[in-house]
């Protein structure tokens, strides 16, 4: 049997790191095992389905590198009737039912924010029997119909399907063999099978993936930070991105890894159990590796200054972990701008730092600035404290305390600049 999974998030919201994770799970898998990974929609929530959701959830999953298998879009709204057609079969048949509700029960749902309703479709109520079903990455789960489940309900009318009976019958029609989806799903599986036994239907397989976590490990959420995808669009590559997700929760024998290695080593037997922590500092350090390896030309473009000589890259790879972060490197496309204060080493005054830069300037005037000509400098004429020749040098010529050294800085900027920013920095003192 050729495998067939998906991932079918709604669009009520922007695309959350917890299913781009779920959905890269289930392309890993579906690739390792030569088989098709396919998107649905499930847009049923007509009031909280919106356009720029689809849009969001369909360009996040593109920038990631996860494409689908099936060329136009399956949306839930699309297929009305053929959820009506098995939703009549199951009337017809008398394995469900209209349940109407009590004036209690309208008065109930008016309270809490929703539309009452005279009745709902229900699946006829279970038999005091057990729910069994072997979860790949959890073992055997274990219910009781009637205690833990009770009625499940199935629609709202005829045209409108609720949750559980969707699914299933989203699964069945497009042969999916396995689903994979997170652990809070659990709980929705024991009432999808009851809907499969009244269909006469066989189930596909079930694995349920940890919750991603925050750092206090309760499930990560906007207090951590940021979750949606576009966010973090601004400042992770995709290929960083992926490999860092695909390490949530699964158990890889390297840190950096190609898409290819990743679908090659990608089993569910290798999927933990329990909460995977999303570690930003851990992404971070991910994206940094694979800014490293980009090639100068690719670099440049990608932070959009493509103008630069080849010997800033690894001045900015060395030191950038996200992309976001950029602009703290203008200083080598720009004249960069600070008080005078700044340029002051620890204790030293403004005559001492002014003394410092003006040799620096002779000694730029004469010939190329060297590493050997400040270390002799600060010798000679600052009792051996480099700081207080180099500190005002480097923020000369970046106007940060925080910047690459002023010898590489030099390199990319060239001797001319470097001399225009060591006298500007000399008439701020002045």
């Amino acid at each position: 049997m050729t495998v067939k999974v998906r991932i079918a998030p709604s669009p009520t919201g922007n695309l959350h790191v917890g299913t781009a994770r779920t959905a890269l799970f289930n392309w890993l898998y579906a690739r390792h095992h030569g088989g098709e990974f396919i998107l649905r929609i499930e847009d049923t929530d007509l009031e909280r389905s919106k356009p720029e959701f689809e849009r969001d959830i369909i360009d996040g999953l593109t920038w990631l590198g996860l494409h689908w298998d099936n060329g136009v879009l399956y949306r839930q709204s699309e297929h009305v009737a053929t959820y009506r057609s098995h939703l009549q079969r199951l009337l017809d048949e008398g394995k469900a039912f209209w349940r109407e509700f009590t004036t209690d029960e309208k008065a109930a749902l008016a309270a809490d924010g929703r539309t009452p309703r005279d009745s709902i479709i229900c699946l006829k109520e279970p038999d005091d029997t057990s729910i069994m079903f072997d979860d790949v990455i959890r073992g055997r789960i274990e219910v009781n119909a009637r205690r833990d489940v009770g009625i499940v309900s199935l629609a709202k009318d005829l045209d409108t399907p609720l949750y559980n009976f969707a699914v299933v019958i989203d699964d069945l029609e497009m042969g999916i063999t396995d689903v994979i989806r997170g652990e809070d799903h659990i709980s929705n599986t024991p009432k999808q099978l009851l809907i499969y036994r009244a269909l006469g239907a066989t189930p596909p397989r079930f694995a349920h993936l940890p919750l991603i976590l925050g750092p206090d490990r309760s499930k990560l959420s906007k207090r951590h930070g940021a979750v949606s995808m576009t966010e973090y669009r601004k400042d992770y590559l995709p290929e960083a991105m992926m490999d860092f997700l695909a390490h949530l929760g699964h158990t890889y024998p390297e840190e950096i890894m190609t898409p290819e290695a990743l679908i090659a080593g990608f089993e569910l037997a290798n999927v933990h159990k329990s909460g995977a922590v999303f570690d930003a500092r851990k992404l971070d350090w991910m994206n940094a590796q694979y800014l490293k390896r980009m090639s100068p030309s690719a670099f440049k473009s990608l932070v959009g200054h493509p103008e630069l000589d080849d010997a800033a890259v690894p001045i900015m790879t060395e030191r950038l972990e996200r992309l976001s972060s950029v602009d703290t490197f203008s200083y080598l496309w720009e004249e960069p701008r600070y008080e005078a204060d700044l340029l002051r080493w620890k204790g030293d005054d403004r005559a001492r730092t002014l003394k410092a830069l003006s040799e620096v300037a002779l000694l730029a005037d004469r010939a190329a600035l060297t590493q050997d000509d400040l270390d002799m400098l600060a010798a000679d004429h600052f009792d051996g404290t480099k700081g207080s020749v180099y500190w005002p040098l480097r923020v000369a010529l970046s106007g940060l305390d925080k910047s690459a050294g002023p010898m590489d800085i030099l390199a990319v900027i060239g001797p001319e600049r470097a001399r225009e920013r060591i006298l500007t920095a000399i008439s701020k003192l002045q």
